[in-house]
């Protein structure tokens, strides 16, 4: 029947789920998301924009739980911002399903997500205060804020610093390439590995990515021949690895790392997302909510910290990259004619390819 409506299995979730997540996710949501992602897309119209509102409403009725401040209260609110967090999970995972993801869609699905961590950590720390009048949980409401705004603020920060390396390196192998035509330097066409990487919009994360590139293949005549390989041709290897100095510095935790992101799980183990579930699962229910709040603080920014040394170590790795790619075009370069050097210039055809 061609009119029926496409059924969805389980197969096809799992399809949507990202490469790597928090332990978190992976462990406790997934598993519980894809089976509410199943009827819900088989047999209702509900929108992922629709979920993610609903997940908002459910987060502002923990919220309110949490403000009344009493046990039951606490335990009730810490089920239900888990049950929102779960639903929160269920939008995207149903956008990829039905391929109906949209810009608006994200930007909202992250505003409220900002917004009932937000609320929801300042009714539970108000409310805790007032049962008890301890001044410690107002000082404690500043480290909350702190480490959440400084774990997204450095999360926008690294993406955009990652684009850049990747940036530069694409412009600069583009500008040794463009030099090498004008050189007598074969091109070799672009691997289809290298138009995936070029094309993708840089989905980040604190794992860092190697840079897929071309390769090419220096000549001894001007005269088109085969590639011939050339150890020092800085553009001879199709991956530029920004991460060659920590792996070489850590390599047990490459093997490490190996070993969770076969279970789908990054090494960032106390990420946002696990700093949120000891907040507002865990702690309301053992009780916890002070110690909760200051450890998960200190582990969070040390998982920050980390990331940071990592960023630090690829810049090394960049910078060296960068700059022979540079060299080699300021060599190739010196061997061109002032009229060779003003066709690159203007983009006039190379004498060489004539």
């Amino acid at each position: 029947m061609s009119g029926e409506k496409q059924k969805f299995t389980l197969e096809d979730v799992h399809q949507t789920y990202k490469k790597k997540d928090a332990w978190w996710t992976v462990l406790l949501v997934d598993p519980v998301a894809a089976r509410l992602i199943l009827p819900t897309a088989n047999h209702t119209n509900i929108t992922p924009n629709q979920l993610s509102i609903f997940s908002f409403i459910i987060g502002m009725t923990a919220a309110y739980c949490f403000y009344l401040g009493d046990y039951t209260a606490l335990i009730i609110g810490a089920l239900l911002y888990h049950l929102s967090f779960i639903i929160d999970c269920m939008d995207g995972k149903i956008a990829r399903l039905k391929g109906t993801g949209s810009t608006f869609g994200m930007l909202l699905d992250i505003s409220l997500d900002h917004i009932r961590v937000v609320i929801c950590g300042a009714a539970l720390i108000y409310s805790q205060f007032r049962m008890t009048e301890e001044i410690a949980y107002l000082y404690l409401g500043f480290v909350f804020l702190f480490a959440y705004g400084t774990r997204h603020i450095n999360a926008l920060q690294l993406y955009k610093l990652r684009r850049e390396m990747r940036g530069k390196i694409r412009k600069a192998r583009r500008k040794l390439k463009k030099t090498a035509r004008y050189a007598g330097i074969v091109i070799e066409p672009p691997s289809q590995e290298t138009k995936r990487e070029e094309g993708d919009d840089d989905h980040s994360n604190d794992e860092g990515e190697e840079e897929s590139l071309d390769g090419t293949k220096k000549q001894a005549q001007p005269v088109a021949k085969a590639p011939v390989k050339d150890a020092e041709d800085p553009l001879g290897k199709k991956k530029v690895d920004l991460q060659q100095e920590f792996k070489s510095k850590f390599s047990t935790y490459m093997k490490l790392r190996e070993f969770f992101l076969n279970r789908r799980i990054r090494m960032h183990l106390f990420s946002g997302i696990e700093f949120q579930m000891f907040i507002f699962v865990l702690a309301p229910i053992l009780g916890l909510v002070k110690e909760s709040i200051f450890f998960g603080a200190i582990l969070l920014l040390a998982f920050e910290g980390t990331i940071l040394y990592k960023i630090w170590l690829s810049t090394k790795d960049f910078e060296r990259e960068f700059n022979r790619i540079k060299k080699a075009t300021e060599t190739i370069e010196a061997t061109l004619s002032e009229e060779e050097k003003e066709a690159m210039v203007t983009g006039a055809p190379s004498s060489v390819a004539k």
